[in-house]
């Protein structure tokens, strides 16, 4: 069988700038690793491709020296590495990124599942896989945390949903986003590293997928950030010497209305 996983690059820590105008983020020049749910869809491919048999390759979209981190993935395992960068990407919600990742699906055909990690730690939007899975007109489920059984045609799925566990069967091709729990990612062998270093990494721009049909980059997304801040992590602490002092800093503070405080304390 033939898998796509979907993998992003994102920031290495905190310290991330933004563009004063569009307000995204300047990911040029700062540290990226794989995105850490992103993991736990590489090794259900890869646990996939063990069991049935079949071909992984790893799509993302990103700046160039998103290569680095795709020959990461290639030493886990993963047969090649697709990289989707043009500057005409640039700023991409992910409505405009699950479109250009459906491009790239169709120029290699389609496989017969995608996977995705339930979230990526930059936006927290968990958007990009259902989008890309309407885009790809194939049927979706959101938080795995099992692929049971893969057999004529149809996938097995356990999710997490609000009330608890669902059993679903699903006809693929099919985009599965999945949770932490699913598996346990591998660490790669001396001998992937070395043929991860190696590995060639595929470059596409917007001119090689054809036509993108509802626009990409900053003008082709229907949202914007319009403002963005750093909350603040300092712990406010004030010592409570009892009742009656709660009682003063709820007043101070417009916790409780004076009027609605009886007797004495």
């Amino acid at each position: 069988m033939r898998i796509y996983a979907c993998v992003k690059q994102v920031p290495a820590n905190n310290e991330t700038r933004l563009d004063p105008v569009t307000g995204t983020l300047i990911r040029e020049g700062s540290p990226g690793v794989l995105n850490p749910l992103d993991a736990y869809a590489v090794e259900q491919a890869l646990r996939l491709k063990e069991q049935y048999g079949g071909e992984v390759s790893a799509l993302s979209m990103g700046v160039p020296g998103v290569r680095d981190m795709l020959r990461r993935v290639v030493a886990l395992g993963v047969d090649r590495g697709i990289l989707l960068t043009d500057r005409a990407f640039a700023g991409s919600d992910t409505l405009a990124t699950a479109r250009v990742l459906a491009a790239a699906v169709n120029k290699c055909g389609m496989p017969d599942l995608v996977l995705c990690g339930r979230v990526a730690s930059d936006g927290d939007t968990a958007q990009v896989g259902p989008m890309l899975a309407e885009c790809l007109g194939i049927p979706h489920v959101s938080d795995v945390a099992c692929i049971e059984e893969i057999a004529r045609g149809e996938a097995r799925v356990r999710r997490l949903g609000d009330r608890g566990y669902h059993s679903l069967r699903v006809r693929l091709p099919a985009l599965f986003t999945v949770l932490k729990e699913i598996c346990v990612p591998r660490l790669p062998s001396i001998t992937g590293v070395l043929r991860g270093e190696k590995a060639a990494i595929a470059v596409w721009g917007r001119a090689d997928l054809g036509s993108l049909e509802g626009g990409v980059g900053l003008k082709g997304s229907n949202t914007r950030v319009l403002r963005s801040h750093r909350p603040d992590l300092r712990v406010k602490t004030r010592a409570v010497a009892g009742a009656r002092d709660l009682m003063d800093i709820l007043r101070e503070e417009n916790l409780i209305a004076e009027d609605r405080v009886r007797g004495d304390i």
